[in-house]
């Protein structure tokens, strides 16, 4: 009898892999670029959700100018309220992750868009600045700003609105 299968007579049975292995790897190429195409999908919704975002939260009027002209201060705002042991963690980790993005070389929105592409940082430091100000208090911030008191003080309140 050999390779001839008693039911199927004149036909050869292939018992060691046969022909399907074409198909079994056409569909797992085909289920990788589906996973991959709904990751970076996924990925494009979350990017267009947070442009959205920033566009929403950004200060109203000249406070976005002076947010972006105030930026060195805010900067040193940042690092010396990361390093006060007198505020809550969460704070410092929020302020800490703050300046992790700041330092990366790639943006959230790029230079290139108009408005929201220089501004995305200045946004970004009042958004987490006003959540600071929520939970550790204005005085914080007022003890560590490097500033004016008068000017640049008063643009930090307008801009985080407190």
């Amino acid at each position: 009898m050999g390779g001839v299968h008693p039911g199927r007579q004149g036909r050869r049975v292939r018992r060691h892999g046969g022909g399907r292995a074409e198909p079994v790897r056409a569909g797992l190429l085909t289920e990788i670029l589906t996973g991959l195409l709904a990751a970076a999908a996924g990925l494009l919704l979350l990017w267009l959700f947070l442009v959205v975002f920033l566009a929403l939260a950004r200060p109203k009027g000249a406070t976005l100018g002076e947010a972006v002209r105030l930026l060195p201060d805010l900067l040193r705002l940042v690092t010396r309220l990361a390093r006060d042991p007198a505020l809550p963690r969460g704070v410092r980790i929020r302020l800490w992750l703050l300046l992790a993005y700041l330092a990366m070389p790639i943006d959230l929105v790029p230079d290139f868009i108009p408005v929201l592409g220089y501004a995305d940082d200045a946004i970004l430091v009042a958004f987490v600045l006003r959540s600071v100000i929520r939970r550790a208090g204005p005085e914080a911030v007022a003890r560590h700003w490097p500033g004016d008191e008068n000017g640049g003080l008063a643009a930090v309140r307008r801009l985080t609105r407190t």
